[in-house]
């Protein structure tokens, strides 16, 4: 196994350290998932421009979260199911909708539901999502451009689901408390 560095804002490259000073100051620590990032400046900014489109995208409240989840569940990322559970949870998901995200269940309300479906569908068959797939999606009052922010979505998590896998990214103690197994 590689051991990949978790760098902080005295150890990263020049190009992204800034970034991660700023980081610091407003989370009170850098998550281990950014220092690893940070070793690479275009995966770590890669990363950051895919999330600053994601956090702009059309998806109605709580639907970014159920994105979050339900790709980093069907990738298995231990890492971003508990980050996204306690980030979830912070910014008013209910926990029953969380729980349900992390067990892979249905969820009850039904824009929410179809926004699961659907970034499962993306996900699981790699962007050839079956057209009642789609036709479900858009009949439950989504148009062209939430199709796209999804993908949005599910690009900017598998990018940091494969880096977790390959770094194996400890968790930081801050979401401790959400630590997930698939």
């Amino acid at each position: 196994m590689t051991e990949f560095t978790i760098h902080d804002e005295h150890t990263a490259p020049a190009e992204v350290a800034p970034a991660l000073e700023k980081i610091h100051k407003s989370l009170g620590f850098i998550p281990n998932l950014y220092g690893i990032m940070a070793e690479s400046p275009q995966a770590f900014n890669a990363y950051q421009a895919l999330s600053e489109q994601f956090r702009k995208t059309s998806l109605p409240k709580g639907g970014q979260d159920v994105v979050w989840l339900t790709v980093s569940r069907y990738n298995a990322c231990h890492y971003c199911m508990a980050v996204h559970s306690t980030n979830a949870l912070r910014s008013g998901v209910d926990s029953e909708t969380v729980a349900a995200l992390r067990d892979g269940k249905p969820l009850g309300d039904p824009q929410l539901e179809a926004i699961r479906r659907f970034a499962h569908a993306v996900a699981a068959e790699q962007g050839n999502v079956p057209d009642d797939e789609i036709r479900a999606f858009l009949a439950a009052g989504f148009a062209q451009r939430q199709i796209l922010d999804v993908v949005v979505g599910v690009a900017m998590k598998t990018l940091s689901n494969y880096i977790n896998h390959l770094a194996h990214t400890p968790l930081d103690d801050a979401f401790t408390a959400q630590a997930w197994e698939a």
